[in-house]
């Protein structure tokens, strides 16, 4: 039997069909350092958080993924945030493998982005990394 799950990544990189995104790059939050594992969601709103905080300037991105390897809870929200994990936010050591792009999606208010990036700021200014591998 084949898990029929849809999982999302939200970045800024732009990508295409068929790409690998894996371990190993800089993380897009706290001190950027080269990331243990690729995160990925079962839930739309969450990928959309990945794509509108994402560094980098290019517009953020969506991409439908497959784990190419086990998949875990994303302790980074779930045990700290959300336990039951109603994100649906997971993790890997194994590449995500791009097979397809959300195009119509819409992005959280600039309020909301706002109050996100104060509260994610807040926490760097208390040396709290928003990522812990």
């Amino acid at each position: 039997m084949t898990d029929a799950q849809t999982y999302y990544h939200g970045t800024k990189a732009s990508l295409e069909a068929g790409d690998l995104i894996e371990p190993g790059y800089a993380s897009n939050y706290g001190q950027r350092k080269p990331a243990n594992f690729v995160y990925l969601s079962a839930t739309l709103d969450a990928a959309i958080w990945g794509a509108e905080l994402a560094a980098g300037t290019g517009r953020g991105r969506i991409y439908i993924v497959e784990p190419t390897g086990s998949i875990e809870d994303d302790p980074n929200l779930t045990d700290k945030r959300f336990p039951g994990n109603p994100t649906r936010s997971y993790r890997s050591l194994g590449a995500l493998r791009v097979i397809g792009e959300v195009q119509d999606w819409v992005g959280h208010s600039p309020a909301q982005l706002r109050e996100m990036r104060d509260h994610l700021q807040h926490l760097e200014r208390l040396g709290i990394e928003a990522i812990d591998e």
